[in-house]
């Protein structure tokens, strides 16, 4: 029986267009190693170097471009947030049949942009009993310890949690602990179709 929901936030509620920052960096410069940007990610998201920081070794790797050209190049993947989706979350709260909890692989400078963009951010937020991004507790998916740590907060047995998130990686590393998973496929599923996706579940 699921008592908590863990779910991930892009590709699960707001959009996002994952070939868009390399397409915007690629107009920067060349982008010589990308490698050496996913590393720059990396310690960014979880909040081992600030913004400041991010910008200054960004224009190592694109010494022509504005911290501006960098900000928007690297929000550039977020997209929209149908609101169908925050009506569905709402609901569910509302019903408080199960702890609802959000893990989010997320980075200032994007949770930033949401706040600015999302006019119901703070609606969402409130819609959850923890809300996790990477950056603030530092840890990130697909570390196992990113799971130990919202099991141990929380109290909750794996077998009575399902993790929800479009990267099969992460909902791989939840499922070698014991948790349901339900690996999204954000091009052909939505997660308002949770409970006829996952019945058996439920």
């Amino acid at each position: 029986m699921i008592k908590t929901i863990i779910f991930d936030f892009g590709d699960v509620f707001i959009n996002l267009d994952k070939t868009a920052t390399h397409r915007e960096l690629s107009m920067l410069g060349d982008i010589q190693s990308l490698q050496k940007i996913q590393e720059i990610n990396n310690v960014y998201e979880i909040g081992k170097i600030s913004t400041s920081e991010f910008i200054t070794l960004f224009q190592e790797v694109f010494p022509k471009a504005t911290e501006t050209q960098i900000i928007n190049a690297w929000n550039s993947i977020l997209l929209n947030f149908p609101k169908h989706r925050l009506e569905f979350i709402q609901n569910l709260a509302s019903e408080r049949n199960y702890q609802l909890i959000l893990l989010s692989n997320t980075n200032e400078l994007h949770i930033s942009w949401v706040k600015e963009n999302i006019t119901f951010y703070e609606q969402f937020k409130s819609c959850f009993d923890a809300f996790y991004l990477s950056h603030e507790i530092h840890l990130r998916k697909p570390e196992s310890n990113i799971f130990e740590f919202v099991l141990q907060e929380h109290k909750i047995q794996p077998s009575e949690t399902l993790f929800i998130d479009d990267t099969k990686e992460n909902t791989d590393a939840a499922a070698k602990l014991g948790i349901h998973i339900w690996n999204n496929n954000p091009k052909t599923e939505d997660i308002t179709n949770l409970f006829t996706v996952k019945s058996d579940l439920f």
